[in-house]
């Protein structure tokens, strides 16, 4: 998986971390495997089996109760696979709290959940942990943007020191040059001004060198440098070889822009966007920019908006869909057990809970039954299920970019077409 990995994939990722992240167990009972390509699942039972037998020397009764369910659990689960997945195999499980909306936080009142993911990347080794948490470290390391690109734009005013990650940009530092203007002030030599200047502009150089080292050698290190800016300011600091020469010989580009600073940080990511294309922040510029395109265009091959989305899936014409990673919307699907009735809807997150109740309690409208059976799922899976029917495509566009930011402002969902 890298920068061109499907933005879908990496959604599901970061969705499955946040949630495992906040569990907790009521002590070192949560069960964590991580499983690599290749290695015999009858291996890994042998081994499982080995710790069943060494838990029951644990002295807590609930602790030595829930380890030994927890691995009965894993070992039933591994039985469905006939071989390990090819980027191998994460599972999870302990007995967990019931959440705050459960009616009971007593003891006892845990329940055995477990949780599987086939990651995106390769297991780099096998793992067993019983702890408190879960152990996510290695997932985690796997959805990291794998490359960093540093970005300075430089003139005699200022310097922007900022990094391009995968799905954005970050401005990390403003430096004001306190470099003199070009006029000298009355009294002065022509002479005595120029040098005054010039050692200004040596200092400003040096001070932006120094700060450069700091933020692309530090705790991420970036793997290539741009430089952009207006005039020659950009030329003469790197010709003076002021850079860390790890950063000086890794000088991906130079380009023009008109300004610097924050301002000119965006813009020399725009100008460099050959260098850049690996990068997600420029796919998704490209897909923003193409639906912007389509809005003001005559064809409009284009709609955007949930009901317009859903409606343009079903009809089988939308061949790209756009949407926001934080949509925040559940889809609800409630089903009359008697007559087949159904009810959907598609709510936010924050009426998730009440609307579920609301649906379970009231009769069916068509045959007057109580019998009702409501399913939820997340609203961009039920996109990826309608798209692949279709043959559509999904891509989930990250809330922290600027360009991000804009399509939120269209509803956070959209789509490109084959036709109208």
């Amino acid at each position: 998986m890298g920068s061109k990995a499907d933005s879908v994939v990496l959604y599901r990722m970061r969705k499955i971390l946040a949630e495992l992240s906040t569990k907790e167990g009521s002590g070192t009972e949560l069960v964590s495997l991580y499983i690599p390509p290749k290695k015999p699942l009858y291996d890994v039972s042998s081994y499982l089996k080995d710790e069943y037998g060494k838990a029951s020397y644990i002295k807590s009764d609930s602790t030595r109760t829930h380890v030994q369910n927890a691995l009965v659990k894993i070992m039933q689960r591994l039985k469905l696979y006939k071989a390990t997945p090819e980027t191998g195999l994460a599972i999870f499980c302990g007995a967990l709290p019931p959440g705050p909306d459960a009616p009971s936080e007593k003891p006892g009142s845990e329940t055995m959940e477990l949780y599987e993911v086939i990651p995106p990347k390769p297991v780099p080794s096998y793992l067993y942990r019983c702890d408190d948490h879960f152990h996510l470290d290695i997932l985690r390391e796997m959805i990291k943007e794998e490359k960093l690109i540093g970005i300075i734009s430089i003139d005699n005013s200022e310097a922007g020191l900022g990094i391009v990650s995968g799905r954005k940009i970050d401005v990390v530092d403003i430096i004001t040059s306190g470099v003199s203007g070009k006029h000298r002030a009355g009294g002065q030599s022509a002479r005595r001004f120029e040098r005054l200047r010039e050692s200004e502009i040596n200092d400003y150089f040096k001070r932006v060198a120094r700060h450069a080292k700091k933020v692309f050698l530090g705790q991420d290190e970036v793997e290539g440098l741009i430089v952009g800016g207006s005039g020659p300011t950009k030329d003469y600091f790197l010709k003076g070889e002021y850079l860390d020469y790890r950063l000086q010989n890794n000088v991906l580009t130079v380009v023009d822009t008109s300004y610097a600073g924050r301002e000119g940080i965006r813009e020399t990511v725009e100008k460099a966007e050959d260098i850049l294309q690996d990068l997600r922040i420029i796919e998704e510029k490209e897909l923003i920019k193409k639906f912007l395109s389509e809005i003001s265009s005559d064809k409009g091959l284009v709609v955007y908006g949930i009901d317009e989305v859903i409606d343009s899936l079903n009809k089988g014409n939308a061949h790209t869909v756009l949407v926001s990673e934080d949509i925040g919307r559940t889809y609800l699907r409630a089903t009359c057990k008697r007559c087949g009735a159904v009810k959907e809807s598609i709510i936010t997150q924050e009426n998730l809970i009440p609307e579920k109740q609301k649906l379970i309690s009231e009769a069916c409208s068509s045959c007057d039954s109580n019998e009702i059976e409501v399913i939820e799922k997340d609203f961009i899976e039920l996109l990826v299920d309608k798209a692949i029917e279709v043959g559509a495509k999904v891509e989930v566009i990250s809330s922290k970019s600027e360009d991000g930011v804009m399509f939120k402002s269209f509803g956070g969902v959209g789509a490109l077409l084959r036709y109208t």
